[in-house]
């Protein structure tokens, strides 16, 4: 596989890195990212990931449009109020990367159709509120043998981690049993998913170049009123 003179063009500013050139970005285009959750953490990640020429991107979500996701879900319009969030996406992510292969997967994760989804990609990343799903993924991961991205939001807080990569603890190791879900969802400022969407997507794009230090092993905390971010050892 090659790069066309269009895509070297496209890419030409990843091209000009020191020790990424045209290698890397062969990478990002042989490789293949599963997202789960088309929301406020998603649609970062899926805009990133297709804008950088990852090869296919897999979007996960059941869910449609509502008018509470736009203070946050940057993919979407009032005009789409009620319409499918992966459809949405991926049509847009078709006018922004020819180049890119987009799949979409209009339903909830379950573990039936992880087990079928799962061994078309190279990792995962988890973009989901919901405690339930963020189990299904790492466990799934585990036994698919593909690295788990996890990011999380709240008010003016987030996290992010990288499980199952490279004999790294798994989310339930550092998390322990799965807590109820919560009776309503948790407030959240907008800009917060935008910052850990980004550097989510940033850990995706590490992993499949081989390049920097994957945050694993670690958990990255971020506090957007004090701006501050801490690393614990985990």
């Amino acid at each position: 596989m090659i790069l066309s003179e269009e895509e070297k063009e496209r890419y030409s500013r990843h091209i000009r890195i020191e020790n990424f050139g045209e290698k890397g970005q062969l990478k990002l285009k042989n490789g293949r990212v599963l997202v789960i959750g088309a929301g406020g953490l998603g649609c970062p990640v899926i805009q990133y990931l297709v804008a950088a020429g990852v090869g296919r991107i897999g979007i996960v979500d059941g869910d449609t449009v509502s008018l509470s996701n736009l203070q946050r879900q940057i993919l979407y319009t009032e005009n789409e109020i009620g319409q499918s969030k992966v459809e949405i996406a991926a049509s847009k992510m078709e006018d922004l990367n020819k180049f890119v292969d987009i799949k979409t997967y209009n339903e909830f994760l379950t573990s039936e159709s992880a087990d079928t989804i799962f061994p078309n990609y190279d990792l995962v990343v988890g973009c989901t509120d919901s405690y339930g799903t963020r189990y299904l993924i790492d466990k799934k991961s585990i036994e698919h043998n593909i690295p788990f991205i996890h990011g999380a939001i709240f008010e003016f807080e987030g996290q992010l981690s990288v499980f199952n990569y490279k004999g790294s603890p798994s989310y339930a190791d550092i998390f322990g049993s799965q807590p109820a879900e919560l009776s309503a969802p948790g407030g959240v400022v907008g800009a917060i998913p935008g910052i850990i969407g980004s550097l989510m997507a940033m850990e995706a794009i590490k992993i499949l170049t081989d390049r920097g230090t994957v945050l694993s092993n670690k958990l990255f905390l971020y506090n957007g009123l004090k701006n501050t971010f801490t690393h614990i050892n985990i």
